[in-house]
Order: C-alpha cells, then structure tokens, then sequence
C-alpha cells in the first residue's frame, strides 16, 4: 500500500495541494479527478517523488519514499507522466524493452523479453512493434509508452492523463486494461483523468479534488453523485444508471 499522510505543496503564494491524505490499494483502480488546476498531477507527482512535498509523508509499504533507493523503486513503481517527448528515432519493441532497465540493466534475457511480448499483446501492439513511433499516429504512441509502463512490472502503476490524444476505440482499450492490472494481476493502479465517466466506469476508487484539496475520498458509486460532482466542478450533474454503472450527464 502506499500511503500519502498531509501532503502540502506551494508554488510562491500558490497552494497547490494542501493538506492531502489518502492510500492506494493493490487490487485497484483509482482515478483522481478534479477541475483543471486542482493539484491532481502535483499530488501524483508527489506520490511517485517526482516532487518534493512542502510538508507531509508518503509511505511505500511503511517506509518513507525518500529512504528507497532509486533502483529498487523503479521495480515497485512505474510512472507515466503527461509530457513524453523522445527525439532518438526507435520502434515501438525498443521503446517498451526500457521498462525492463531496472532488471535488465540493458541486457534483456529470456524473462524481460517474455514480459516485452505480454506488453505489447495487452495493447495489441505486437504487429506495430517493429514500427518507428514517428511512424505513429498520436495515439498509437501513447499506447507503446503505457506498455512500457506495464512491461516494467511494478506492483504501483501512476498514469498521469493516460487518455490524451486517444480515439474511444484506445481509450476504452487503455481502461479495460487498467482494469485487468488491477483485478486480475494485483496492481495498484492510479490515473489522473478528466473524463468522468471513464472513472465511473472502471475505476475502484474515485479522490476528487477542487483547490488543492481533497473534495471527496470514496469508492466510485460514493462519488459519482449529482450533489458531490456538482459541488466540485461547480456546474449541474444529472445521474443515470446503464448495465448497473452510474454515468454523468452534463448541462
């Protein structure tokens, strides 16, 4: 589990994230949600030290995030952040293959490449994986990053805004897949995400968070509620239930 005990950052005067607590599960989906400028990335950045906290704790498996070494991390956490530029021209398998760089070290043996060929069957990126990722669409690339993150084979999965750029025909296949790390193999995955009714839909667990706060910390059918989506995007909701999933309607 890990565990986010008070976290506060600020930029200048600007509080960010203030005053956060919460805990991600192995076993589940949790999406963080919120209005733009709600501290979502900050917190997940936090969470995965890719920020340095103004104040608070973050625990992995009860011990601090700072006492990990780097090494040993990359094999409990992998992290896809919202930016992903490359300039070096590879194919998608070279791509994924450096989710395996903190075993393999560069030198992939039988089990990484076993685990690079799961990756890209996930996506189903195995007849693209000798493609060039310039030879992608937007897309299609932001599925060879997500099996480079799932090739790492960590038990913690952060994916910050996983869904840009994607057709419904990829997003539903990156949630459905999301889904599977979770339930099936015993992940804790967290995303960031605006698209509300993707959360609703396959997520475990829903953080709402409006001005750096946390808004609201409850298992998805808690959360997706006209009276609390209301109060934290301040516009209507309306609420309607299809195949037993709650989906939000805007107006």
């Amino acid at each position: 589990m890990i565990t986010l005990e008070k976290l506060s950052k600020a930029f200048g005067s600007q509080a960010v994230v203030d005053d956060a607590s919460s805990q991600f599960e192995k076993g589940k989906v949790t999406a963080i949600i919120g209005p733009n400028g709600a501290g979502k990335s900050t917190l997940l950045s936090m969470a995965s030290r890719l920020l340095h906290p103004d104040t608070g704790n973050i625990l992995i498996e009860g011990k601090a995030i700072a006492d990990w070494n780097t090494g040993e991390l990359a094999k409990h956490l992998a992290v896809l952040r919202q930016a992903n530029s490359i300039t070096m021209r590879f194919t998608v398998r070279e791509l994924v293959s450096f989710g395996r760089f903190p075993y393999s070290k560069g030198n992939l043996n039988e089990q990484d490449n076993a685990m690079i060929d799961q990756s890209l069957t996930y996506l189903d990126l195995t007849d693209l994986q000798d493609r060039y990722l310039d030879q992608l669409s937007g897309g299609q690339r932001q599925l060879a990053f997500i099996a480079m993150v799932i090739a790492q084979d960590t038990d913690y999965v952060f994916l910050d805004e996983p869904l840009n750029n994607l057709d419904i025909k990829h997003a539903l296949s990156i949630m459905r897949t999301i889904q599977k790390l979770a339930h099936d193999m015993g992940k804790a995955v967290v995303i960031v995400i605006h698209d509300i009714n993707f959360a609703a839909c396959y997520a475990d667990r829903i953080i709402a968070m409006k001005g750096g706060k946390i808004a609201a910390n409850a298992p998805t059918d808690d959360v997706i509620e006209e009276r609390v989506l209301s109060e934290i995007y301040d516009t209507p909701f309306s609420i309607v239930e299809a195949n037993g999933k709650k989906m939000c309607l805007y107006y």
